[in-house]
């Protein structure tokens, strides 16, 4: 073969080379370009999803079943045991000697606090000890001494209504049943279960702001309406529990489990609670969330209990010890 030849065979087995390039300095065709893009990008996304596998554990892990009604209850009636625990001298937070003064004073306890109310019942029932003074009560006279627990006029009004039926109705005496309690003026089922509960031994629910907030929060209920909530919890638990477990869930709730900054680093039912993590979880920062005996404060009654362990609350006007 010529020389000719030589340099013709020499170009169609380098193919396109360009002039002065040498056959290993050839670049790779447009279509080897294309296939090794493909093999990088495919081993990348491997890769990735590797990666992505490792970061989002959650996305191999099972997700938790959803509790049942039975592990509900069996977790709800541990809380309630746990409770009793923590609170064994739990109890209604009014001062009364009597179902009329409770049933007053539970009246009074809308919109304030148990301890303003406390404060003020001395002197209201001072004056008007029974149903019958209280049904002849000037309404100026009344509203005057009961003025500090606030929404006074409205508060005297149901005061005089409900002792004159008492008086009309009942024989100057109040009732012991529910059907007759929410006939007076100013009194509701809650009312009516706090006076049955304590006055008259009869078991009853009572769901005020505090149990309503915890129980949604233990996720017994998720109703808001306090009829509602009473049906529920009271499928829950045994009759003879529902009124000591009202005074547990409300004690718990002013002490510890606070509607905006419930303090749970420093909660005993922690592990049972799932809205564990709403409030502070640093136990020091907790602790200082406390409040009455709990935190070191007086409580709410003028007289409490015996076995309460804290200090008893100052009266109307008195500095806080």
């Amino acid at each position: 073969m010529g020389s000719a030849g030589v340099t013709a065979a020499q170009n169609s087995a380098v193919g396109e080379q360009a002039p002065g390039t040498s056959p290993s300095e050839v670049p790779p065709s447009p279509q080897g370009k294309s296939s090794t893009k493909k093999q990088a990008s495919g081993r990348a996304a491997k890769q990735a999803d590797a990666r992505a596998v490792k970061q989002a554990p959650g996305r191999a892990a099972k997700q938790p079943k959803p509790e049942s009604r039975l592990a509900m209850i069996r977790r709800a009636r541990r809380i309630n045991r746990e409770l009793a625990e923590v609170y064994p001298y739990a109890h209604p937070e009014l001062d009364f000697r009597n179902p009329f003064e409770l049933l007053v004073a539970t009246v009074l306890s809308a919109q304030t606090t148990d301890l303003r109310v406390n404060q003020t019942t001395p002197a209201l029932f001072a004056a008007y000890p029974t149903p019958e003074a209280m049904a002849a009560a000037a309404p100026e006279d009344l509203e005057e001494l009961i003025r500090p627990t606030g929404f006074f006029r409205a508060k005297s009004r149901s005061l005089l209504g409900l002792s004159q039926a008492l008086c009309e109705k009942f024989g100057g005496e109040v009732p012991g049943r529910i059907e007759d309690l929410v006939t007076l003026p100013g009194v509701g089922r809650k009312t009516a279960n706090v006076v049955l509960g304590n006055a008259f031994g009869v078991p009853g629910i009572t769901v005020d702001t505090h149990f309503g907030r915890l129980v949604r929060r233990f996720k017994w209920t998720e109703q808001e309406d306090p009829e509602k909530v009473e049906e529920e919890i009271c499928a829950i638990f045994p009759k003879s529990e529902w009124t000591m477990l009202s005074h547990r869930v409300v004690f718990h709730g002013r002490r510890i489990c606070h509607a905006r900054k419930p303090a749970c680093g420093a909660c005993p039912i922690a592990p049972l609670c799932p809205s564990y993590g709403e409030g502070e979880t640093d136990p020091e920062k907790a602790r200082k969330l406390l409040k009455y005996e709990k935190g070191g404060q007086p409580g709410q009654r003028l007289s409490p209990p015996a076995d309460y362990p804290g200090l008893p609350a100052p009266p109307l006007g008195a500095p806080a010890p």
